[in-house]
């Protein structure tokens, strides 16, 4: 492992690299691997290039780093920007390359965290270094948040900062964060290149829940109807099959509108028929809006049994429900319709839907850093279908918005592996997107 102060020798994507090479695996539960030795690592660069960071968390072990670097105008409201710093857990022998090696070959930054989202915080880390070096200040404050436990959650990260350190937020209106300003290579009917860059401006409701069924246990050879097992799996048949009604929010609806009329088509989007038609044309950029036209609810955990000549008395299943703006309470109504009076449920997480306004100096000033290295961009609002930080800090007052910029790669190479094997950025794409983020950075 290299010392800190080398790290502000290093590009983005050997930054993004080196990050790598920390596992800092988020197993959930409250556990998680090197999330600590990763802040201690990043608070050393950044003490080294005269900064004064800070490291924050609800125990050592799930450390966060935070900055404030100081505007040249305090009159104007603060940035935040936040990358997380942990990763999901891998199956190395499913991975052709070691998923903590920090590789870099074939023109891509390999291994764990690579797409998610070790870049965003390379590509930042990069830039404050970069300013150290030069003098550089901001227009305005900017809060940098290194933060833990993304993945599972944020109640040792994002969470715990928002209820028991809001103060590190003073004067912050609106934030960046992941997924976001990614470039997408299309080609319009004529077979003109078309470069669409989605800025995300709001993102689904997350809503876990957990269905618990009670009933008799009893011998598998004499079968009880409605037992507990019986009714849990009729009601995750239920939930996993319910046909959602499509909900075309102004942010999808625009998203598909501007990157479908960039093609040079005229869309139809008064009809299901024409959404999906449209949505059908946009190609890879076609996938984002059609998971965000419907609310989804998938089971994803089911538990129940001993042995396999035992009927269990109770049983128990997870499920995976996401809601557009707009939709929470008619997706909870829904659910409990769809669950029936016999099941106990609950949630065990649930974070509301989020947006914020593409009509705003904020979007406008991370559509013209975009524009301003790639002017015949296309650049959309977008409607994430995950979840972020951006909805904890949200509960602030706090507008978020998906910017983690990356370029298209040259050689036509893509991001690919996220949550997967074999997770991969093209290095030209995180040098790129450092490049975007800068130009943002140094002018909002």
């Amino acid at each position: 492992m290299s010392k800190p102060d080398t790290a502000a020798r290093l590009t983005a994507a050997e930054l993004c690299a080196r990050l790598i090479r920390f596992d800092t695996s988020n197993y959930g539960e409250g556990r998680s691997a090197g999330e600590s030795d990763l802040a201690t690592w990043i608070h050393a660069a950044l003490e080294r290039a005269g900064y004064e960071p800070h490291i924050v968390g609800p125990s050592p072990a799930r450390a966060s780093v935070v900055l404030r670097v100081p505007g040249t105008d305090a009159t104007l409201p603060a940035l935040l920007v936040h990358a997380h710093t942990d990763v999901v857990p891998v199956e190395p022998s499913q991975w052709t390359v070691p998923a903590f090696a920090g590789r870099i070959s074939d023109g891509y930054v390999w291994g764990r965290g690579a797409t998610d989202m070790k870049d965003m915080v390379a590509m930042t880390l990069a830039t404050l270094l970069e300013w150290a070096r030069a003098g550089t200040r901001p227009r305005r404050d900017i809060v940098v948040l290194f933060v833990a436990d993304e993945e599972s959650g944020g109640e040792h990260g994002a969470l715990w900062l928002v209820r028991n350190r809001p103060e590190l937020f003073a004067g912050v209106s609106f934030a960046i964060g992941e997924s976001g300003g990614d470039a997408t290579e299309l080609a319009a009917a004529d077979g003109t290149p078309v470069r669409c860059y989605p800025i995300a401006t709001g993102e689904r409701g997350t809503l876990h829940l957990r269905l618990r069924a009670r009933g008799t246990a009893g011998h598998a050879s004499r079968p009880h109807p409605g037992h507990a097992l019986e009714r849990l799996i009729a009601a995750c048949h239920r939930i996993n099959t319910y046909a959602w009604p499509l909900r075309l929010t102004e942010t999808v609806r625009s998203y598909i509108e501007t990157i479908d009329r960039a093609l040079g088509n005229d869309p139809d989007l008064e009809s299901e028929a024409g959404v999906l038609a449209a949505i059908d044309r946009l190609g890879p950029a076609g996938d984002v809006a059609a998971a965000t036209i419907r609310c989804t609810a998938t089971t994803t955990v089911v538990n129940a049994g001993m042995t396999v000549n035992v009927i269990p008395g109770s049983a128990e299943a997870l499920v995976d429900v996401r809601c557009l703006p707009g939709t929470e309470e008619e997706a909870v109504e829904t659910l409990r319709e769809l669950i029936g009076p016999d099941l106990d449920w609950e949630f065990v997480d649930r974070q509301s839907p989020v947006s914020a306004p593409a009509d705003s100096p904020w979007f406008d000033a991370m559509r013209d850093a975009i524009l301003a290295h790639d002017p015949e961009a296309v650049v959309p609002p977008v409607c994430m279908g995950g979840g972020t930080d951006a909805k904890a800090f949200a509960q602030l007052g706090i507008a978020g918005y998906g910017f983690a910029p990356l370029t298209a790669d040259p050689g036509g190479r893509r991001p690919a592996g996220a949550h997967g094997a074999d997770e991969r950025m093209p290095v030209a794409s995180i040098n790129g997107g450092q490049r975007i983020l800068e130009e943002f950075l140094r002018h909002v």
